[in-house]
């Protein structure tokens, strides 16, 4: 009766093991910052998109590292980010004029490396 038991117990601990191993290798962890995952609000620009930049970020492996840079960059008045994890890119569109500077900060102030910013032609819409 005790080594069923037993056998139970790390069966138990074994499938639970594996199943947030599975989530890490595929990127729905938490793994950036511990605890549960951030969850980032989107964000409409209140008025007409001026421009938009493409950012190059090192550092995204997960999902919690999209919504933190997500949430950081949409703190920002008169911007809102989309992030792209598996290209490792963020996309923000802005409704006045902010200096590329001003992500790099927000994004850099969070623990990631800004490796490139640059103004995407003007097309009109929102991300």
């Amino acid at each position: 009766m005790g080594n069923e038991i037993l056998l139970a117990v790390l069966l138990i601990v074994f499938f639970l093991a594996l199943r947030h191993t599975v989530k890490h290798f595929k990127g729905q962890g938490g793994c950036c910052g511990g605890g549960g995952e951030v969850k980032a609000r989107r964000k409409k620009l209140k008025g007409p998109v001026l421009g938009t930049y493409v950012v190059a970020i090192d550092g995204i492996r997960c999902e919690n590292c999209k919504n933190r840079i997500e949430g950081r960059v949409n703190d920002i008045e008169g911007a809102a980010c989309r992030v792209n994890r598996k290209k490792k890119t963020a996309v923000v569109a802005f409704d006045r004029e902010i200096a590329p500077e001003e992500i790099r900060r927000a994004i850099e102030g969070i623990g990631y490396t800004v490796v490139e910013i640059h103004r995407r032609p003007r097309s009109g819409g929102a991300i």
